[in-house]
């Protein structure tokens, strides 16, 4: 499939896929007019690299760890970055959590005629 075709099946935009190309995560081949060709399974690809950075991930992490995925191979090291990208995430979660409820009760503490917080006011009502 052509690079347009994938864009649309993988919802992302010619630009990410180009990008992924030059970041070697993804592989296309060039047609005798220079026009690159994807495999079927390179929408499951870019999905996958999408939800890795999604998720966080860098693309050189994400470079270091597809090999792994493509050859189905589950390393000590392999899991062991894994692990720790995950422990990464879910010390995201604690922080965005607490900041949530942070902001949940400054925005509870607005709502009140009498707490002076003309600015916070103003940024919510506007």
């Amino acid at each position: 499939m052509r690079i347009g075709e994938l864009a649309e099946k993988a919802g992302v935009s010619v630009r990410a896929l180009r990008y992924y190309e030059e970041q070697e995560l993804l592989a296309s081949e060039r047609s005798a007019s220079g026009q690159r060709h994807y495999r079927e399974d390179a929408v499951d690809r870019v999905q996958l690299i999408q939800m890795l950075y999604g998720a966080g991930l860098s693309s050189k992490t994400v470079a270091e760890l597809l090999p792994c995925v493509d050859a189905k191979v589950n390393t000590p090291e392999s899991r062991a970055r894994l692990a720790d990208e995950r422990e990464r995430i879910n010390q995201q979660i604690i922080d965005l959590t607490r900041t949530r409820d942070r902001l949940d009760a400054v925005i509870e503490l607005s709502q009140s005629p009498t707490n002076g917080c003309t600015i916070v006011e103003e940024a919510l009502y506007a």
